[in-house]
């Protein structure tokens, strides 16, 4: 079965060898085996259930979130030439008919399908037909549940139809699972496992890691016009999502951004249908747009050319924030994560998070995300590790390429605040939330306090020297350095990790945020070019590419993405042949476009 993969890997979609965790994942499905998959945006999920889809006998079933997220695959499949089609709302009722036919008649690789179609009583009799091979039907090749972090009810994406979805396992137990999502903490991992009944998947757990991703964070001042100068100097001309927290900042933000001459669109819930996809179909068709938006948008765009993703307000939690900023750089290539951050921030989203109908137990654990996001935005030490470290990867290198690893922050000696810090949680027994720890170090001698005898502790009263907001500031900093966790099923208790036992010991040192200050960023542009020549054919290239897409009617990256072009430029193949050998070219897209781009390098060579 590998060399069937690694064949379709290279003549359906172009690339000579699979990456990371790929191979071990395909194989296992296409052995008929249960996966789920942990693997971070732009590392090539799709393939894992794609090229096994195509390998097994059958109709590959994927359940997908978004409508926008299905067109968007699905065009780009059958570019490639593989016969792929959905099923939405989206469609007229002689599509849907027309498409419903196809797949009975084994004429469909793949079908995409939304939970809530999926769950209706005629399409599961219509998978009931497609599965009976001893009357005809083609067989049903595999099931996949693609952004299966839906399904937890903590998360940010809930969607409670994916709560439904065990039931395929249950009705079709011999057809193999694959579940996939790029945003899962260990919680939301096990809720994944549970609810989809997955106990015996496989796991394949990748690393969170998006090296070519540049993180920053600034104190915020005039959030629009840092933008702006953020744009103009790192950005300029190219693609990328602006989120703001506000319908009301969207519209004045993609406003004032036209305003300045930067091509801006708006997109959030309270727009008309219409209004939204004419706005996100430019921005997937056009080059250089950005687009300012709400998390209403995001989840169902693939665009691969994305080069930043800016925050003007405070993401809710780091999952969130993860799955934003991954929107940036999916080719591989450089992008950047940048962030204003203020501390009226923090309060806005305290506020709407109380005032919500949310349960208690569900907003002391929307509490304890929020307060990982604020101690992300104020660590001194490298912002990458943090992130790893929150989706359960420890012991990874400073990056390197994150502005506390660039240009480092003011800090001091946070050693003895630490251990004060600390120390409390031991004391108290590992048992209370920050408000309380903090109420005990400032010596509040109340009536809680006085009921547990926390008074007569040597903590008690020994962090006068700080302040409510400093303390607040110090655990947050402990929590997203790996030294406490937060135990949700305990109220919001935190809890000492093993990591703090050499800090509380006093043979390790921290140094904990002075305050947050601007830092001097570097303003010059790096330039992807070594001359004029290699931006004249890159510049000719996509002139190419853009000419290609108008013509067939498809964004630009569905022609070919950034990074093949890149290839092109670097290896400047000369012949068809060559030509073949780039990663991302297959043969289809070989046929189809191959001679033109051929042209455009032997014009320029």
């Amino acid at each position: 079965m590998q060399t069937q993969a690694l064949h379709l890997l290279r003549t359906v979609f172009g690339y000579d060898s699979f990456r990371g965790q790929q191979a071990a994942i395909i194989d296992t499905v296409c052995a008929g085996g249960d996966a789920l998959v942990l693997m971070p945006t732009g590392a090539g999920k799709s393939l894992c259930f794609q090229i096994p889809a195509l390998a097994r006998s059958g109709v590959g079933v994927v359940v997908s979130p978004l409508i926008a997220l299905m067109q968007d695959q699905v065009l780009t499949l059958q570019e490639a030439g593989v016969r792929a089609a959905m099923l939405n709302s989206a469609l007229s009722a002689e599509k849907a008919a027309a498409t419903e036919r196809q797949l009975l008649a084994g004429e469909l690789d793949l079908i995409y399908v939304a939970p809530e179609r999926l769950l209706t009583g005629r399409f599961l009799d219509l998978l009931d037909r497609l599965n009976d091979v001893r009357n005809g039907g083609p067989g049903i090749a595999l099931f996949a549940i693609d952004e299966a972090h839906c399904v937890s009810q903590w998360g940010h994406d809930f969607r409670p139809e994916y709560l439904q979805l065990s039931m395929l396992h249950e009705r079709w137990p011999q057809v193999p699972r694959i579940a996939l999502t790029a945003t899962a903490d260990g919680r939301t991992q096990q809720e994944i496992i549970h609810r989809l009944g997955l106990e015996n998947a496989q796991v394949f757990l990748s690393s969170f890691d998006r090296p070519n991703i540049r993180y920053r964070v600034t104190p915020k001042q005039n959030g629009r016009e840092q933008l702006l100068r953020y744009l103009r100097e790192q950005h300029p001309g190219d693609a990328g999502i602006v989120y703001c927290l506000s319908r009301n900042k969207v519209e004045d933000t993609a406003a004032w951004l036209g305003e300045q001459g930067i091509p801006a669109l708006p997109y959030h819930a309270g727009l008309s249908s219409q209004q939204r996809e004419q706005n996100q179909n430019r921005f997937l068709n056009e080059d250089g747009i950005v687009m300012v938006a709400t998390i209403a948008f995001g989840m169902g765009i693939d665009k691969p050319d994305v080069r930043f993703v800016a925050h003007l307000d405070l993401p809710k939690s780091l999952e969130a924030y993860y799955q934003e900023t991954g929107r940036a750089g999916r080719d591989g290539l450089p992008a950047s994560a940048w962030m204003a951050y203020g501390l009226q921030d923090a309060v806005t989203l305290r506020q709407m998070l109380s005032q919500g109908d949310a349960s208690e137990t569900q907003k002391r654990v929307e509490l304890a995300k929020l307060n990982a996001m604020l101690g992300y935005a104020e660590v001194t030490t490298c912002r990458r590790q943090v992130l790893l470290n929150y989706f359960g990867e420890s012991g990874h290198p400073p990056c390197g390429n994150c502005d506390n690893c660039l240009e480092p922050p003011e800090t001091f000696d946070g050693t003895i605040v630490a251990q004060k810090a600390l120390s409390c949680v031991f004391r108290t027994g590992q048992r209370f939330g920050v408000g309380y720890l903090i109420d005990v170090l400032l010596g509040k001698d109340d009536d809680r306090i006085q009921q547990f005898g926390h008074h007569a502790l040597s903590v008690f009263g020994i962090g006068k020297e700080l302040d409510d907001k400093d303390w607040k500031s110090a655990y947050r900093q402990l929590v997203a350095a790996g030294y406490l966790r937060v135990d949700h099923d305990s109220h919001g208790a935190l809890k000492l990790t093993e990591e703090s036992r050499p800090l509380l010991k006093g043979e390790i040192k921290i140094q904990l945020r002075k305050e947050l200050r601007g830092r001097k960023k570097k303003t010059s542009r790096e330039t992807a070019f070594s001359n004029d020549a290699d931006e004249t054919l890159w510049n000719a290239l996509r002139d190419k590419r853009r000419e290609l897409a108008k013509e067939h009617s498809v964004p630009p990256y569905v022609i070919f993405h950034d990074a093949t072009l890149k290839a092109m430029l670097e290896q400047r193949p000369s012949s068809m042949g060559e030509l073949a050998q780039i990663s991302g070219v297959g043969a289809r897209k070989l046929e189809a476009y191959g001679s033109e781009f051929l042209e455009v390098l032997l014009e320029h060579g």
